[in-house]
């Protein structure tokens, strides 16, 4: 099925996680539609890097984790059906700070296809190339692939890790606070990328910053101690909050 056909990307419903006794998501049900950008949103603390690391199954790393509830990619329950290799493939994770391997650009990406069995330099040179061009930094790199990646400055660094993402053709991109590491200028060239990148993805993004919320998201999940307090567009989100807690939060009253 092609994945413009499918509405909601991930559907969550009644989804709860402790990490040994602490209950770090309660009760949260809701749909992360396809083709859009959903921001995560909400003070420390509050279950949003907690989620979002839910929808790769990062969290099967931590110890004590136990989940419950319905999560669902494309209708397929993640947690029953679905190979966590497989998944991950499908569900590509950028990081908050900047991890390139420490190996050169052009085997920073080729990495994960080879992993998944594509060997053949041809394959791997077109790759390479298409994933730093969906990266929008094709023309900075592509004289020194070569060149050690830990040499690039942070904000190439970030968005040579969003080309080893899209190096194996996910469906969905998370996103945890992937510009708070960076300058304004770097920063800007990710959110100018965000846009190109949802006509092909589905981006979900952890942002502490309400600015960027509201410039590159369609749509907004405000978490507060656990819970997902609202959620839907953007604009009704930051304009019209139904929940005073909600208001409280955009309107910097805490957090």
């Amino acid at each position: 099925m092609n994945k413009l056909d499918v509405q909601h990307k991930f559907t969550l419903e009644h989804v709860n996680l402790w990490y040994g006794e602490f209950q770090a998501l309660k009760d949260i049900t809701f749909n992360i539609d396809a083709n859009l950008i959903t921001a995560l949103i909400g003070p420390s603390g509050c279950g949003k890097s907690t989620l979002i690391k839910s929808l790769n199954r990062m969290n099967d790393l931590i110890e004590g984790c136990r989940i419950e509830g319905s999560l669902l990619l494309d209708d397929e329950d993640i947690y029953s059906n679905i190979d966590v290799n497989h998944l991950r493939k499908r569900v590509g994770m950028v990081f908050q700070k900047p991890n390139p391997f420490p190996m050169s650009i052009y085997d920073n990406i080729a990495f994960g296809p080879k992993t998944h069995g594509i060997t053949t330099k041809l394959k791997l040179d077109e790759i390479v190339e298409r994933s730093l061009r969906d990266a929008a930094i094709w023309d900075e790199v592509k004289d020194r692939l070569k060149k050690n990646a830990l040499s690039l400055s942070g904000g190439q660094q970030q968005r040579l890790c969003i080309a080893r993402a899209l190096s194996v053709e996910p469906d969905v991109l998370l996103m945890d606070e992937p510009t708070s590491a960076l300058d304004p200028i770097s920063t800007a060239k990710i959110e100018d990328l965000l846009s190109i990148l949802k006509k092909d993805y589905t981006v979900v993004i952890v942002t502490h910053n309400m600015q960027q919320a509201t410039r590159v998201s369609d749509r907004t999940a405000f978490f507060l101690l656990g819970e997902m307090v609202e959620y839907g567009d953007t604009e009704q989100v930051f304009s019209f909050p139904q929940d005073r807690r909600c208001e409280d939060y955009i309107t910097g009253r805490f957090g």
